[in-house]
């Protein structure tokens, strides 16, 4: 098991660089994995530092405490099953009163789309689950596919996938699904890929790759748990701390993007006021007006790093205002 979680960390020279963590400060991998980047941050903030990992998957905590055992033995960690959309509770149960540096890399890790059975994949058979935890999340794909109805699905496919056959794929697995339920992903994959016309097909990869992508952010609530997460890691860090979000996807970099404009954002009256009477301060300092993207050479030696985004912010201290 330990083996499939050993992904390359993406960006990582970028993330080490940007929030540059030091001995015996603490440190939050939001989404820990493999723990490739929580290794290498580590290194940096021990032996007094610690390590926080949080993680929904029990395959991906148990691989990564055996890394953390072998590479950086004499390491403090405290490794949190949930995802960080729990945040504030998962780090109440981890006793730190805040937090140096935070990071989120987003996405659905490579070792779960590796394994068929958890049905992430549109190259394999399985059954149509996407779970990021199955334990706590109930609902399958395959619900989702076999009952929503096909105005549901259009959005879904549209919001979350950006697929610009939205309809026609709606439409094609409401008819599918009056016949036989859609149980698979490959059935799934087929019923897409009839659904595209040919002259679709022919860019941008595997026909199924965006309505895979908007299934599983809706079966895991994505986007409201990085909305809840992010804001919880402000509020967590502590002065000068450093938050670090990599998106694979416009949908996440939007999301980024927005919480730390809100606030970064000082007084929002009026220009004629002559004083201040909203008492609205800026919280964080954004660091990447645009979003840092992976060197060539990276992208050359680990293609998931070709679609990442990362952006960064710095709290500022406002005890004295």
């Amino acid at each position: 098991m330990t083996a499939e979680y050993r992904h390359v960390p993406v960006m990582i020279d970028e993330v080490l660089r940007e929030l540059d963590p030091q001995p015996g400060e603490v440190v939050c991998d939001c989404t820990l994995g493999g723990a490739g980047h929580t290794v290498e941050l580590a290194r940096r903030i021990q032996p007094d530092g610690l390590s926080i990992g949080i993680d929904q998957d029990d395959m991906a905590l148990e691989a990564a405490s055996k890394r953390f055992e072998s590479e950086v033995p004499n390491a403090q960690k405290a490794f949190l099953k949930g995802n960080f959309g729990q945040l504030d509770e998962l780090l109440v149960k981890a006793e730190v009163p805040g937090v140096d540096c935070f990071l989120f890399d987003l996405g659905v890790s490579s070792p779960q789309l590796d394994i068929p059975q958890r049905g992430f994949s549109y190259h394999e058979d399985a059954p149509l689950d996407m779970r990021m935890d199955p334990r706590n999340n109930t609902t399958t794909a395959a619900e989702v596919i076999n009952t929503k109805n096909e105005a549901d699905l259009t959005r879904i496919l549209r919001m979350y996938g950006d697929e610009k056959f939205a309809p026609r794929i709606a439409r094609a697995i409401v008819r599918h699904r009056e016949e036989e339920p859609i149980e698979t992903t490959l059935q799934l994959a087929q019923i897409v890929k009839e659904a595209i016309p040919a002259a679709g097909r022919r860019h941008g990869g595997h026909p199924a790759r965006k309505t895979f992508q908007a299934l599983r952010i809706e079966v895991n609530h994505e986007l409201d748990v990085l909305d809840q997460g992010l804001r919880a890691a402000i509020r967590w860090a502590n002065t000068g701390g450093r938050i670090c979000v990599i998106s694979y996807h416009s949908l996440e970099d939007r999301i980024v993007k927005h919480i730390f404009s809100e606030m970064s954002q000082g007084c929002i009256c009026p220009p004629d006021l002559p004083v201040c009477v909203c008492g609205h301060v800026p919280i964080v300092e954004v660091k990447t007006r645009k979003p840092l993207v992976a060197t060539d050479e990276e992208v050359s030696r680990n293609p998931r790093s070709r679609s990442a985004l990362m952006r960064v912010a710095v709290k500022l201290d406002v005890t004295s205002v």
